[in-house]
C-alpha cells in the first residue's frame, strides 16, 4: 500500500492579492522541502520573468520576492496518496483550508490554478464557491505539461499581473 504524503504550509506575505494553487508538491519538492524544486519546472522562471527579475537559485529569495509582489502560494491538496509525481496518480486527497486562508487574508482577490489538476481538486473539495474571488486557470508549469512552450506559458501567466 502506498504511503500518504503531506504538502507544505502556505507561503503568504503581509498583503497578498493573488493566491496561486498547485495540486501537490512533486517527489523532488517534498525531498527538498521547497515548492517547485524540480529543475525543469518553469514556475520560478515564470515568476522571475513576470517581474523582470533575474532568476536565482536561492529559494529563500524567490519566496521573499513572491511575497513582496503580493503573491501567496499553496496547494489544493493538503495530503494524498500518489506514487511518483504525476497529478493523474493522486488518490485519497484531503483538502487544504483555502476558505480559512482567504478569511485570514481578505486582500486576496484572485485564485490562479497552476494546471488543471489543481483546479479540479479545488472544485472537488469546495464545489460551489460564494467568495468574491476571481478564478484563473493557467497552464501547468510542470515539466510533464509539455504541450506549451515556456513563452506560451509565460504569456498566459501574465494575466495575474492585473490583480497585483
Amino acid at each position: 500500500m502506498q504511503e500518504r504524503i503531506f504538502g507544505f504550509p502556505p507561503v503568504v506575505g503581509p498583503n497578498p492579492r493573488v493566491l496561486i494553487l498547485g495540486s501537490m508538491p512533486s517527489v523532488k519538492s517534498l525531498a527538498q522541502g521547497e515548492y517547485y524544486a524540480h529543475p525543469r519546472n518553469a514556475f520560478w522562471r515564470i515568476q522571475a520573468a513576470l517581474f523582470d527579475e533575474e532568476w536565482t537559485g536561492d529559494y529563500a529569495l524567490r519566496v521573499q520576492r513572491l511575497k513582496s509582489h503580493g503573491i501567496a502560494l499553496w496547494d489544493s491538496a493538503a495530503s494524498c496518496v500518489r506514487p511518483g509525481s504525476l497529478d493523474s496518480a493522486i488518490t485519497a486527497a484531503m483538502h487544504t483550508d483555502v476558505p480559512g486562508l482567504l478569511s485570514a487574508h481578505p486582500t486576496i482577490g484572485c485564485i490562479a490554478f497552476n494546471g488543471k489538476a489543481a483546479q479540479k481538486l479545488f472544485l472537488k473539495f469546495h464545489g460551489k464557491w460564494d467568495a468574491q474571488v476571481e478564478f484563473i486557470a493557467l497552464p501547468s508549469t510542470s515539466p510533464a505539461a509539455a504541450a506549451h512552450s515556456f513563452a506560451e506559458k509565460l504569456a498566459q501567466w501574465r494575466c495575474i499581473l492585473e490583480f497585483l
